[in-house]
């Protein structure tokens, strides 16, 4: 009799794994593919890996403005993707030797819920069958393919996150069907490459969630390196490479060696036998309470499986929750501080409410903005670069509400935003925090300042 079994080794799964049995819980972490899920095998990982090539080479091409002269910078896409795939092979491992140090059962194979029994609740794998007191369902999602005609199913043309990162030559153009994070990324890495690309995004701009003043200055900062967007343009049929769009009331068409779609992704909730245990679902995926705790008792949901805040990091931190409150340490998920980066060049990052979200839900703020180049450190390693930082806070106590960067290396330094968020930190108190010199991160206290004068 396990006290866990987690069914899905993502970062929800594997993290939820770690933390349980190094808490002395005996755990069988299940997983039909590769541990670390969709996130490491193609997703997070691969992508981040892929864009830190593009990175390498948009500053190599770029070299003469710091002095170095390179000469003619060229680029080997098959070096790009097999290091992509030894980056991946590597971190598999270490997951591996992570479970292997708590003692967490791995078991590759496909796990299918048989259902709940006066011993506790029974699933199978490899024609074995295990027994556990609690089950944690961590079987993440999927790209949504939307049914538009002629799109089909991804193949030779059509692609999604998983197909494109396999592709073994650069495409001379790629038309990509929508503008969130996945398809930014993606546009992002091939026109670093010189490939042709097009967004097509069916709302008023790219980047839904994130800063909206932030979003409008990546994508114009984009449009001036060569990407054509097309907003508020709704995909209405595919023939082949051409893909058909209205957009103000007119029907247009572009063609591309490859079509993206990266619209969204959808919980995975069938195929494992979730059904043998009446579990609710809502919006496409399974409820749970801000515990993680399904309808069914001791039946947990951790991750994109529940359709709420698809993010590796909010998975792995759902993942923890469950695993405290299993050991007796009260603990529930908060979603007020969770970070959200696009990894584009330059970066996106932000945390908190946005102006937007703030307007919505009646929040009274205040805002200032500042350009990076206030930081030393960003002019110093950002030659003719350009960004923005912008931070909320209440109006009446003075509470850090919300912070937005545009510029590198902001995924590296939100997380700061992120404490002082989750421990409603105030002006007063940001102001007494000392920050290293020179920094990037310094911007975000010269925004602090900012307010009090």
């Amino acid at each position: 009799m396990y006290n866990l079994a987690i069914v899905g080794a993502g970062p929800g799964g594997y993290v939820a794994a770690e933390r349980a049995g190094a808490k002395g819980l005996k755990v069988v972490l299940f997983e039909k593919k590769e541990l670390g899920g969709v996130c490491l095998n193609e997703g997070c990982i691969p992508t981040k890996t892929l864009l830190y090539s593009a990175k390498v080479l948009d500053t190599a091409k770029g070299g003469s403005k710091y002095g170095i002269d390179v000469g003619e910078v060229a680029f080997d896409f098959s070096k790009m993707m097999k290091r992509k795939q030894k980056v991946v092979k590597k971190l598999i491992g270490g997951v591996g030797a992570k479970m292997k140090m708590h003692k967490v059962e791995t078991v590759i194979g496909e796990a299918k819920i048989l259902g709940k029994t006066e011993g506790g609740i029974k699933i199978s794998a490899n024609e074995k069958e295990y027994m556990a007191e609690n089950v944690l369902i961590c079987t993440g999602s999927e790209a949504f393919v939307p049914p538009i005609p002629g799109l089909g199913q991804p193949g030779d043309v059509v692609l999604t996150n998983r197909e494109i990162l396999e592709l073994d030559k650069k495409p001379e153009s790629l038309v990509i069907i929508g503008g969130g994070v996945i398809g930014m990324e993606f546009a992002s890495f091939f026109n670093s490459l010189g490939t042709e690309v097009t967004v097509i995004e069916m709302l008023d701009e790219i980047l839904t969630g994130m800063d909206k003043e932030m979003s409008a200055m990546l994508r114009q900062m984009y449009a001036k390196k060569g990407i054509t967007f097309h907003l508020s343009s709704k995909v209405v049929k595919v023939n082949g490479n051409e893909v058909i769009f209205e957009k103000e009331g007119k029907e247009e068409s572009i063609k591309g060696e490859k079509i993206l779609v990266s619209v969204g992704r959808k919980p995975v909730v069938q195929g494992f036998g979730l059904e043998n245990l009446g579990v609710e679902l809502y919006r496409g995926g399974i409820k749970v309470d801000e515990k993680l705790r399904t309808n069914i008792p001791n039946v947990y949901a951790a991750g994109d499986v529940t359709g709420f805040s698809l993010l590796a990091h909010t998975a792995s931190r759902e993942g923890e929750v469950v695993v405290n409150n299993l050991v007796g340490r009260s603990d529930q998920m908060r979603y007020n501080a969770i970070p959200g980066v696009v990894y584009t060049n330059p970066e996106i990052s932000g945390v908190g409410f946005t102006e937007e979200a703030a307007k919505e839900k009646g929040v009274a703020y205040k805002v200032v903005k500042l350009p990076m180049a206030y930081a030393g450190r960003f002019v110093a390693e950002n030659e003719g670069g350009s960004g923005l930082c912008k931070v909320l806070v209440g109006d009446k106590y003075g509470e850090v509400l919300g912070v937005h960067m545009l510029g590198n290396p902001s995924s590296e330094i939100i997380y700061g935003a992120c404490i002082a968020i989750e421990a409603e930190m105030t002006l007063k108190e940001m102001e007494e925090v000392v920050f290293p010199h020179p920094t990037v991160s310094e911007i975000f206290k010269e925004s602090i300042f900012e307010f009090q004068h």
